[in-house]
C-alpha cells in the first residue's frame, strides 16, 4: 500500500495567506494561476440545489474527475513520488486500518484531516485503501512535496479549487474530458444550497 501516514505536520506549514473560505477552498495563496474543477455544473438559478442538477447516466464521480485532473497536475511536479494526502476527518466511511504509521490529524481553521503521505499513484487504489472499495469521496487537500501546486475539495462545495503554475492550469483548462474553469480566489465562487 503506498500511502502511509506521516506525522510530518510540518509539511502543511506552507499553505497560508487567506482566509478559512479561500483556505480551505484554493489552498496558498502564492500561486500564478487558479481554477475551480466543477464536479456538476454551477447553479443556474440562486438558491439551486446539488439534488437538482440533472446529470446524465455516465457522469464521473468526484473522485474520478479529481483523479483526471490530478494526474494531469503530477506532469507538473518533480515529486510525484512524494506527495501529501488530506482527508476530513467527518466522512464516517473512511477505514485508516490498514494504513501503514500513526494517525496525524492536521488543524486547519475550521477543518481537522488526517493526513497521509504517498505517491500520486496512491489514487488509483483510494477506495480500494480508504472506502473499504465502495464509492468514496476525493482527498479534500493533495500536494506535492515540491509545492508546485495544490488540489482541495473542501466538504462544502460543488467543486475542487486548484492552485498552480500558468501553464499547469491552462493544460487543465485546455482538457475536453474535464469541467474546468478559470478562477479568482478573492472574488465570490458560486455555491449549490
Amino acid at each position: 500500500m503506498p500511502l502511509r501516514h506521516t506525522a510530518d505536520s510540518a509539511a502543511a506549514g506552507w499553505i497560508s495567506g487567506w482566509s478559512f473560505e479561500e483556505l480551505v477552498t484554493f489552498g496558498d495563496s502564492g500561486f500564478e494561476a487558479y481554477a475551480r474543477l466543477r464536479f456538476i455544473p454551477d447553479p443556474t438559478w440562486h438558491g439551486q440545489r446539488k439534488a437538482q442538477v440533472e446529470l446524465p447516466p455516465d457522469h464521473l464521480s468526484d473522485l474520478e474527475q479529481s483523479k483526471r485532473a490530478l494526474n494531469l497536475l503530477a506532469q507538473h511536479t518533480t515529486t510525484a513520488d512524494r506527495c501529501y494526502f488530506c482527508i476530513w476527518d467527518g466522512y464516517g466511511n473512511i477505514s485508516l486500518e490498514a494504513i501503514p504509521g500513526k494517525q496525524t490529524i492536521l488543524e486547519l481553521p475550521h477543518r481537522s484531516y488526517t493526513f497521509m503521505e504517498g505517491p500520486i499513484d496512491a489514487l488509483h487504489t483510494w477506495e480500494t485503501d480508504l472506502g473499504q472499495g465502495t464509492p468514496f469521496e476525493p482527498p479534500a487537500i493533495v500536494w506535492p512535496a515540491d509545492h508546485s501546486w495544490c488540489f482541495l475539495s473542501d466538504v462544502d462545495p460543488h467543486w475542487a479549487g486548484i492552485g498552480a503554475s500558468a501553464e499547469a492550469i491552462s493544460q487543465l483548462l485546455d482538457d475536453p474530458t474535464l469541467d474546468i474553469v478559470a478562477a479568482d480566489p478573492r472574488q465570490p465562487q458560486p455555491y449549490h444550497y
